[in-house]
């Protein structure tokens, strides 16, 4: 007998084999066994997660020699004729082949005969969003009024694409992507009743690189199974895949926080040779960067998990803050991998972005070792200087604001720092006032801005307060005042010239002060 692959082989054939779809499962078979059917259900969900398996596994239901329930029988001839795709009664279409309006009107014709054998004949259209309008248009009548013996289960990856009244006349479920876990966990029971050993961790690469998808996940095992000979094992998975392991990964965050140029550089040489993917490496990085975050923030998180050992490795080399700027680098990163010049070359800059950003945030790096990237981030007016009650960082400020405002990065929040006068800068915290007219602009939204624009430039968390009153001064009152007394002086100058007092004199011309345009960088006009 020919070999079956897995995904063929261990398909489900009830709803309690089903793995990752409790709550559609549970709707569905309440429906079943209290009788109360609908006559077009609606399965969407991204590849490989059940639906056109859980289509089957319905009609087996509705239609089962035993009669209609959520546990078929798996023994009568409906049952195996379903199973082996031989049953008259259920007919399946494959949408994405079959989009013209002539197929769907052979179809609907057809379903006005009763079924041959059982209460019910039932359509399976995969992938329906494929169908074009007007078939989608000669489906609705049917929908709207359908012959008691027919039921339609549509699948659809795309439910945006199917037109709102075919959607509305369908009970709609959303199948959801299964969790790494769930499906390393079928996996290992797969595998036992093979009689295939196993490394646990190697199952949990195989279920990270689905992405959510069963299917995808037993097709790479059946590759691992034929790569893997003997035992499958997680340096021949990482191989096979071109992923990176663990081990890896930490000597990575490793060298980023250890400043260790060199020993980055030659990993990242390692993975090349190796023909280890970039793109995968990038998406590992921020998946363990973002684990680390939560096991900072929430430490009970991964109490039970098999990852607890390695994350602790890494802990107390990274604080939240910095956690979250190399999570942004790398994702970053990952969207601009195919902008560089080469793959290897795309992933060394997103690692030196990391090692070039990290000691910016390194608070007890020794000032002689940071100065010459500190300097780019701080100004010497803004210098860090020890709070010696808890050791942390604050900063001096000396007044400056609209120096400060020109160098911050702030879009839609511009407006509010230009009208705020400041007041004081005290507990990381700045004390602003802004006019009874721009009230409009101490909005929370333009205040989270501003708030974010001043804790990235001083790498602090920041905070404003805000007062509404008369303001005597602001940089927009500065920048205003310093543009009329440019105009006046200009317009002066260009008055006492002796050739324009000769045109004035001579021709009786007039100067129409509003054509004056200052020039800004020092010259005047």
């Amino acid at each position: 007998m020919s070999y079956q692959v897995l995904a063929r082989k261990w398909r489900p054939k009830s709803f309690t084999e089903l793995v990752g779809q409790e709550s559609a499962v549970q709707a569905i078979s309440n429906a079943l066994d209290q009788d109360r059917l609908h006559h077009a259900y609606l399965f969407n969900g991204t590849r490989g997660i059940g639906k056109t398996t859980l289509a089957r596994i319905l009609a087996k239901s509705l239609n089962c020699e035993k009669g209609t329930s959520s546990t078929p029988c798996q023994q009568c001839n409906t049952c195996k004729d379903i199973d082996a795709g031989r049953y008259v009664d259920l007919i399946e279409l494959d949408a994405a082949s079959n989009t013209q309006v002539d197929n769907m009107r052979d179809l609907l014709e057809n379903a006005q005969y009763a079924p041959s054998s059982g209460p019910f004949k039932i359509y399976i259209i995969d992938e329906v969003h494929m169908l074009s309008k007007s078939a989608f248009n000669a489906m609705l009548k049917t929908l709207e009024e359908p012959p008691e013996h027919v039921k339609f289960i549509l699948a659809t990856t795309e439910p945006n694409k199917v037109p709102i009244t075919v959607l509305s006349r369908c009970l709609q479920f959303n199948l959801k992507q299964m969790s790494s876990e769930n499906i390393a966990n079928h996996l290992a029971l797969i595998l036992a009743k093979e009689k295939i050993n196993f490394e646990p961790n190697a199952l949990s690469i195989i279920a990270r690189a689905a992405s959510g998808s069963m299917r995808d996940a037993l097709s790479i095992l059946d590759q691992a199974i034929a790569y893997n000979q003997e035992k499958i094992e997680v340096d021949k998975v990482n191989q096979m895949l071109g992923t990176l392991s663990d081990e890896i990964l930490i000597n990575l965050l490793i060298a980023i926080a250890d400043q260790d140029g060199e020993k980055l550089i030659s990993l990242t040489l390692e993975m090349n040779e190796k023909n280890i993917s970039f793109e995968s490496s990038l998406e590992g990085l921020a998946s363990l960067i973002y684990e680390l975050s939560l096991a900072k923030l929430v430490p009970n998180y991964f109490e039970e998990s098999s990852k607890k050992q390695i994350l602790e490795q890494l802990l107390d080399k990274f604080t939240p803050e910095k956690l979250q700027l190399l999570y942004q680098i790398a994702t970053i990163g990952k969207r601009d991998l195919y902008l560089a010049p080469d793959l290897l070359a795309g992933f060394n800059m997103t690692l030196l972005r990391m090692l070039a950003f990290y000691p910016a945030f390194n608070a007890s790096r020794k000032e002689t070792e940071s100065a010459s990237i500190a300097k780019e981030v701080i100004s010497p007016k803004e210098q860090a200087v020890p709070n010696n009650s808890e050791g942390e960082k604050t900063f001096e400020f000396d007044g400056n604001w609209r120096e400060l405002v020109e160098k911050l990065e702030l879009g839609m929040a511009k407006s509010l720092a230009q009208e705020s006068e400041f007041i004081a800068f005290s507990n990381r915290t700045f004390s602003l006032r802004l006019q009874p007219q721009h009230k409009h602009l101490s909005d929370k939204s333009y205040q989270d801005k501003l708030e974010l624009a001043l804790s990235n430039h001083f790498l602090e968390k920041i905070k404003i307060e805000i007062t509404i009153t008369a303001v005597e001064t602001s940089p927009a009152i500065e920048i205003k005042k310093e543009k009329a007394e440019l105009l006046a002086k200009t317009e002066k100058s260009i008055m006492d010239d002796s050739f324009v007092k000769e045109l004035i004199n001579e021709f009786d011309a007039e100067v129409v002060s509003t054509s004056i345009q200052p020039k800004t960088n020092g010259k005047e006009s």
